[in-house]
């Protein structure tokens, strides 16, 4: 406004511009129109934040380890992109699959020789990160002696409650980040499209988790903000002995194949980078401990707990392990998932590790498509190491490996002008990503339709993704090499 009135008064004063005048009017409003980036509170506006760290589902990153050791931690905030639930107003949401990670946890591993970091797994609402409704979630799964759950689950706590966390075990942060993804998830698709009646019953849920705490105890927390206060004796949950949730599928010898054939490229890629083994030397000798202990006990997973939960990083007489330790350590990471997208070894192993989940996956939308009013709400709680696979198989190559409480999300949708049509989206943390998978990329140039048609998942799910090994069917795709 200011450019505005200055143009008017030159214009003014000057004969000279007095013919000038409306094309200058014309110049001042072309520049109003045009979107100004407002500073955030951070000092940085979103321009130059995107210059930082490039929108991780449009373009390549750079590489940042402090920034994306952040978005890894995921530590939960009041506002969040999502495009969950958005299609033309004629179209019908009818199912909802999701996917999850689990929440924020305490480490796997311990860097030997040094004290863990002292991280309480009690759930205190006074304590932050918080939500409104993590008291009722407490008192709730205090009451959930009636719920069904098989196998093993049944033994498992329904929430963490150690004043100092068990290896593994799901923090606070944890908990709460699932209680945001249930409650965005509750105002989208049971508020805004109705998916579930208020008088929903057992059939219309299918849950399973595996065998772990930090995943039972973060599909409940979901659910919860989900459903408030459910019934327990609407509660089916499903017990999944494979991380890669391939249940009776999986006996696949060449998906083991390249698997091995991933891990000895990460050892490679590994022993190349000699700034990453002086690291290790420099804090092993910290910790008094062969250097190879210290790689073998991998101090990344242990350093990330310090820096998401804001915890100096461990000291001994002879030093302390820091932050420029922390980032040559988080840099390989991310070169390492930059490799693995460039080799297919990694995509190979994805394709025949997730074909079982997104069979059934399929399978299950085909029965809704065809008119079954069961299962319209499906949850998954799974691991880092069931969504990454996933996403690669999908063809999903731009994101970013999955953070704490991840969620990818599978919708389909019914086509009010036509009935029989049926179509779906694809989304990742908020994000839209369906025309970003291989299956119904180039569908975009030429549909004037936000979504992808369910046949090409299902012709993706049931032949394409045999192809490669050139072979027509799992089984034989199991037992064939593709060279």
């Amino acid at each position: 406004m200011i450019f505005c009135t200055f143009i008017i008064i030159v214009g003014m004063q000057s004969v000279t511009s007095i013919n000038l005048l409306p094309m200058l009017l014309i110049l001042c409003l072309l520049v109003h129109l045009i979107p100004v980036n407002p500073v955030k509170e951070d000092g940085l506006s979103p321009k130059s934040r995107k210059r930082i760290m490039p929108d991780p589902l449009t373009e390549p990153p750079a590489i940042d380890p402090i920034y994306e050791a952040r978005v890894y931690c995921n530590i939960p905030s009041i506002t969040e992109r999502s495009m969950e639930g958005h299609a033309p107003h004629y179209f019908k949401l009818v199912s909802v699959h999701v996917l999850i990670r689990h929440g924020d946890r305490y480490p796997l591993y311990a860097i030997p020789k040094t004290k863990r970091p002292e991280i309480d797994c009690t759930l205190v609402s006074s304590r932050k990160p918080s939500h409104p409704q993590l008291e009722a979630f407490v008192r709730h799964m205090s009451q959930g002696s009636d719920a069904q759950m098989d196998g093993t689950l049944s033994s498992l706590p329904r929430f963490p409650s150690h004043s100092l966390c068990e290896m593994g075990e799901l923090t606070q942060t944890g908990v709460v980040q699932h209680l945001h993804n249930g409650q965005l998830l509750r105002e989208i698709y049971i508020k805004k499209h109705k998916l579930l009646s208020s008088d929903w019953t057992a059939k219309h849920l299918y849950l399973e988790t595996t065998g772990k705490s930090r995943t039972l105890q973060s599909g409940l927390a979901l659910l919860y903000a989900f459903l408030p206060d459910f019934d327990w004796k609407k509660i089916n949950i499903r017990h999944q002995w494979s991380t890669i949730f391939c249940s009776g599928s999986c006996d696949c010898p060449i998906r083991n194949h390249y698997l091995e054939e991933e891990q000895r490229r990460q050892y490679s890629l590994r022993v190349k980078n000699s700034h990453l083994e002086r690291t290790y030397v420099d804090m092993a000798k910290i910790v008094g401990i062969p250097t190879r202990q210290l790689r073998a006990s991998n101090p990344i997973d242990s350093m990330l707990c310090h820096f998401c939960h804001n915890v100096s990083f461990p000291c001994t007489k002879n030093g302390c392990i820091d932050i420029e330790h922390f980032k040559v350590i988080k840099t390989h990471q991310l070169e390492d998932e930059r490799e693995r997208q460039e080799k297919k070894l990694y995509f190979w192993y994805a394709l025949l590790a997730t074909h079982p989940f997104l069979n059934q996956t399929v399978n299950r939308m085909q029965r809704i498509a065809e008119g079954k009013k069961e299962e319209l709400f499906v949850l998954y709680s799974a691991h880092d190491v069931t969504l990454s696979p996933v996403l690669s198989a999908l063809g999903i190559t731009e994101a970013r490996f999955p953070r704490f409480a991840a969620r990818l999300v599978f919708e389909l949708w019914q086509d009010g002008k036509k009935p029989s049509g049926h179509f779906i989206r694809i989304l990742y943390n908020g994000f839209d990503v369906t025309f970003q998978t291989s299956f119904c990329r180039d569908h975009n140039k030429h549909s004037s339709k936000p979504m992808c048609p369910l046949e090409k998942l299902v012709h993706f799910v049931k032949r394409d993704m045999f192809s490669v090994f050139n072979s027509t069917n799992y089984y034989d795709a199991c037992r064939r090499r593709p060279f």
